[in-house]
């Protein structure tokens, strides 16, 4: 896993001048890659380039970037993997390509020099952000897996190009404007993340996942980019050709096809992990890669001293049985205190995942024994496994067939008690049935139910399930708008599909790639770890939309396939327990350790500082959320102190 940036400009500045501007770029993503660098202009083209190495395959100089081509045509910085680089190189050696070393960059320009980028970069499994420039047709060409697993944000003015692997290079390039986007601090304020391909800057962007943008001319606006893969079409492609398999066989083809991502994602030159949570995703990932392995695997869990956000016992117990080599450790309110500074630098865009804190801390212990860890992540957006789809299709079933007024009724009556008084409810009638005390948040749940029986299309009422932080952030950004995303388009996508494959397939042209993989990418590089997920191989994901719903959730039951993978390698009652999540118990923290350093970020004068929150409705939601019959929601306020550091740091 590396990092890179560079430029394409009016080709004004000398090449000392222009090697200084790309050395700027790539000093503040050292963390991506510190054991190597390189930097490549052409001053009479005005482009430059540079690169930042974390070598895990080919460590020697063979491995150096930016790298040319055979021919010289080609030269190109890459963050990321190639995993099927092995039989791409026997290809390309039975038609007369030679390569120095053996890592997967000679691979993929000799590729490029074979059939052409556009040819090319379908071919490639795995995860990876290119930058290519092409001496020949004088173009720059950049490209981003189909998962958006890496990211590549782009700054354009009237001369100037800039790009890299995150924003604060793009910061520190030759020119930056700072502007909020206020349609993307709405969505942030919203959701916890700014979809792409906004950024929170108004003239930056993120290059669309598996997408190719190719640019000629630094003077004129970008051009569109192109989808090399889009997920719309393995939708409508499966659509055609459903798998009519047997549940044997189904079984069977799941197991190849993970069993095939995760032994490609075990190949490294450096010592390699995978994370535990005891969950069915992460479980079934560490059994096959136990199965492939010729000794114990290492796995990495972290828990809390809340018992009730604790999974360390479950993953001990999967280890044991699966016989790996396990770790575990520990995250307290203090420990969140003194990582919480740290955020707006990880995070040079706002992002409000608070499983960004386990995230890291697991990232960081990890890294002390290996440089790559494995993750089970994705298994719930592409096999089903999220209750809110199934709660969710319910819902939008419901809403429809009560109509406008049963609606409104419905919602009055789900909104009139406050969260916390909903918890008390259900809490004392858990005594006369159980599973209501099993119902973790379950006063917000009310709550978001009542939001989404608002709205008057399933659209709608999903964004508004989807809504982590604020219904209406608009009142918080006076100026901003709600602007349609992967909500609409997944469901305004032509065929058959049902209200769950809907919210599925919105999850995963947004909610995946921008908030749970752009959270993994930038805490695992804060301590540069590579983290690699086997579950998000296109080829995996492919077959996933084959998959007839019975395979994904059957009798009340979610990820029943992965499921059936699993009991076969871990005894049920091990893995058999309700989903909880990778969270943290924010809402205590932030009316307790985190509380100074909220007010702080909260108070009139902060607030007025920044300039980009109504003062007035964000003071109003702090207060809220003290007290105990308030509606405001520790997700709410986390979006809220996070957004004010970040903008303290960066503006």
């Amino acid at each position: 896993m590396c990092g890179f940036a560079g430029l394409l400009s009016r080709p004004t500045r000398s090449s000392a001048e222009q090697h200084d501007a790309v050395a700027r770029m790539i000093a503040p993503i050292v963390h991506r890659g510190p054991d190597d660098h390189g930097i490549w202009v052409d001053a009479d083209h005005g482009v430059g380039r540079g690169f930042r190495r974390l070598a895990l395959i080919d460590r020697s100089e063979r491995g150096h970037q930016p790298m040319r081509s055979a021919s010289g045509r080609f030269m190109r910085i890459f963050n990321g993997e190639v995993y099927n680089f092995p039989e791409l190189r026997a290809e390309l050696e039975a038609a007369g390509a030679r390569f120095a070393g053996h890592s997967d960059s000679e691979v993929m320009l000799a590729a490029f020099e074979a059939w052409g980028v556009e040819r090319a970069v379908p071919r490639f499994v795995g995860m990876f952000a290119v930058a290519v420039w092409d001496s020949t047709e004088r173009c720059l060409h950049l490209m981003r897996d189909r998962f958006g697993k890496k990211p590549l944000y782009l700054y354009a003015e009237p001369g100037l190009i800039t790009f890299g692997s995150e924003l604060k290079s793009l910061v520190a390039g030759p020119a930056f404007d700072r502007s909020i986007d206020p349609d993307a601090l709405t969505a942030y304020l919203r959701y916890l993340y700014v979809p792409a391909p906004r950024t929170i800057y108004r003239k930056a962007t993120k290059l669309l996942a598996g997408h190719l943008l190719t640019i000629r001319d630094a003077t004129a606006p970008l051009p569109a980019s192109r989808p090399f893969w889009s997920l719309e079409d393995v939708v409508r492609r499966a659509q055609t050709d459903p798998f009519t398999g047997s549940d044997a066989e189904a079984i069977a083809e799941g197991e190849r096809l993970i069993g095939e991502a995760a032994r490609c994602r075990m190949v490294a030159d450096v010592p390699l992990g995978a994370f535990l949570s005891g969950g069915v995703d992460s479980s079934t990932v560490v059994a096959l890669m136990q199965e492939r392995s010729t000794q114990p695997v290492r796995t990495f869990s972290v828990g809390f001293d809340e018992a009730d956000y604790d999974e360390t016992q479950q993953a001990a117990d999967v280890a044991k049985h699966l016989g790996t080599a396990h770790s575990q450790f520990r995250l307290t309110g203090d420990d969140a205190l003194r990582l919480v500074p740290e955020l707006p630098t990880w995070f040079d865009e706002p992002l409000a995942d608070p499983s960004q804190l386990p995230t890291f801390l697991i990232c960081r212990e990890a890294r002390r024994e290996v440089i790559v860890a494995v993750s089970g992540d994705g298994g719930d957006e592409i096999f089903g496994g999220y209750n809110r789809y199934v709660q969710g299709e319910s819902l939008l079933a419901r809403g429809q067939h009560l109509g406008g007024a049963g609606r409104a009724v419905a919602s009055g009556l789900l909104g009139a008690m406050s969260p916390t008084a909903w918890d008390r409810t259900l809490g004392a009638a858990g005594s006369l049935v159980p599973t209501l005390r099993r119902t973790k948040h379950a006063g917000d749940k009310m709550h978001k139910l009542a939001n989404a029986l608002r709205h008057d299309t399933p659209a709608h009422m999903y964004r508004s399930l989807l809504s982590a932080a604020f219904q209406e952030p608009t009142r918080l950004v006076p100026s901003g708008h709600d602007v349609p995303g992967g909500i609409d388009r997944a469901f305004g996508l032509a065929g058959s599909l049902g209200s769950i494959e809907r919210m599925m397939l919105a999850d995963q042209m947004e909610y995946l790639p921008d908030d749970l993989l752009a959270k993994v990418d930038r805490v695992s590089m804060a301590v540069s770890l590579e983290v690699r997920v086997p579950l998000l191989d296109h080829r995996v994901a492919e077959f996933a939309w084959r998959l007839p719903r019975k395979f994904k959730i059957r009798d009340g039951e979610t990820k029943w396939l992965l499921r059936q993978m699993l009991y076969k390698r871990v005894p049920r009652a091990l893995v058999e327990r309700p989903k909880m999540g990778f969270s943290v118990p924010i809402d205590r923290w932030l009316r307790g350790a985190l509380r100074p350093w909220a007010e702080d970020l909260l108070s009139a004068e902060a607030l007025a500082a920044s300039g980009a929150l109504d003062v007035a409705v964000a003071r109003a939601a702090w207060r809220d959320f003290l007290d105990a019959n308030g509606r405001v929601t520790g997700m709410a306020i986390w979006a809220l102190v996070n957004f004010q550091a970040w903008h303290r740091r960066w503006c």
